[in-house]
């Protein structure tokens, strides 16, 4: 792949009360032929992830022609598994109905979080949001006891696909507990329940201790997967050691070859994603592919996107 970036789309600047900071983990779906929503995770003053959407021009979208004032999903009942954070991490058409994958956070005592996999549909485009129950449809369990996160969502001939995050452990690392995580996948004959069976994916390497939410689409008859990943030390602070972008391949989306060499874009010398490039997606429109994704401070500098040209033999694919 070759992408050329096109620079930043949106960054919080305390436009409302509770958009305050970040716009993390975008997530891109059609309104029409001219118009491509961006669905992401800011902030509010206590530092809580509120999930909302910008409406952007499809030919060009730099240019921002609607920044939703109201959030799609209100926090969780007190107790509950999304009472402190909602994040969107995916969304699917099914049936006339948005399908919206999405990460509930819970702050911890002896670790940082908690986070666990919920589910809210739409009836009316993507407008508005109900949550699907007040517990998750994925959380941690018997063979996963820490948690699970960040889903990629696909159906293919009535089956549900998940790509989703697993934290296997927690490690203290210069005195701060921090999770290693990697990619597993799931199936699904409804998009609710869901048979885990362990899978991994996208495992760790000498320099992967944790993978940020996987983007998985199909091109050429081929599953492709881009994908953040960083060191569990010292990535906040070392650009080294930070996230960066990694791209995979696969015949049948479960057994993964690792190209990170192919992702074809890289963290820019200077600038919002200089540090840290992450929590990436691809969307086709016309004969391009746009790369959404993060950069410094996992999403506080905002959200930016690449371009590539759609080869000949490549066009007519589903991205």
């Amino acid at each position: 792949m070759n992408w050329t970036k096109k620079g930043l789309i949106f960054a919080p600047q305390q436009q409302l009360s509770w958009m305050v900071s970040h716009a993390s983990i975008p997530v891109v779906d059609k309104v029409n032929d001219d118009v491509l929503r961006i669905y992401f995770g800011t902030r509010n003053k206590l530092g809580q992830s509120i999930p909302t959407f910008i409406d952007v021009e499809a030919d060009n979208p730099k240019n921002i022609i609607r920044i939703n004032n109201t959030a799609i999903l209100p926090l969780g009942n007190l107790g509950t598994f999304d009472d402190n954070g909602i994040m969107p991490s995916w969304i699917t058409t099914h049936k006339n109905k948005k399908y919206l994958f999405y990460i509930g956070w819970n702050p911890q005592v002896t670790v940082s979080y908690r986070l666990s996999i919920g589910l809210a549909v739409s009836e009316n485009n993507g407008e508005t949001f109900f949550k699907l129950s007040d517990g998750p449809i994925c959380d941690r369990g018997i063979e996963e006891p820490y948690f699970n996160t960040a889903p990629c969502v696909l159906i293919e001939a009535g089956v549900w696909k998940m790509w989703y995050i697993s934290c296997t452990k927690w490690d203290v690392i210069n005195g701060k507990p921090e999770p290693f995580y990697h990619v597993k996948y799931a199936e699904s004959h409804d998009g609710v329940n869901w048979k885990r069976n362990g899978v991994v994916c996208i495992d760790y390497d000498s320099f992967t201790d944790a993978i940020g939410r996987p983007c998985v689409y199909k091109e050429g008859g081929m599953y492709k997967m881009i994908y953040s990943y960083r060191s569990a030390t010292d990535y906040r602070t070392n650009s080294d050691k930070g996230y960066r972008l990694g791209y995979a391949e696969s015949f049948d989306g479960i057994s993964w070859v690792r190209n990170d060499d192919e992702v074809g874009i890289h963290r820019s010398e200077s600038g919002w994603d200089s540090e840290m490039m992450e929590y990436c997606y691809i969307y086709r429109h016309k004969d391009k592919n746009y790369l959404f994704y993060n950069g410094n401070g996992f999403g506080e500098s905002g959200i930016g996107y690449a371009e590539s040209k759609v080869s000949d033999e490549l066009r007519g694919c589903n991205a």
